[in-house]
C-alpha cells in the first residue's frame, strides 16, 4: 500500500504521478532508475509513474517505477 497523497509533477515536459511511500509501507526492494542502486525494505521512497502517457492509465501505472527521493528530485 502506498502511503502519500498522490500528486503531479512535470519533470523535462512531461507529467508524472508522484506517490511516497512510508518506510513502514516499504515492503518490497526495487531498483531506482536514478541511480541504479536499491531501494530496500524500510527506505521510504517515491513512486513515479506517466500522467499523460498514450496508452492510458492502466499501462502508465503498470511503468510506475519506484525513485529514492533524492534521485528524483534531482533528475
Amino acid at each position: 500500500m502506498i502511503a502519500g497523497f498522490k500528486r503531479t509533477e512535470v519533470r523535462r515536459g512531461q507529467e508524472w504521478y508522484v506517490q511516497p511511500v512510508s518506510e513502514h509501507q516499504a515492503q518490497k526492494e526495487y531498483t531506482c532508475p536514478g541511480c541504479g542502486r536499491i531501494v530496500g525494505v524500510g527506505v521510504s521512497h517515491l513512486v513515479a509513474w506517466r500522467a499523460d502517457g498514450v496508452l492510458g492509465d492502466t499501462a502508465d501505472l503498470g511503468a510506475r517505477r519506484h525513485w529514492h527521493t533524492h534521485c528524483w528530485r534531482i533528475s
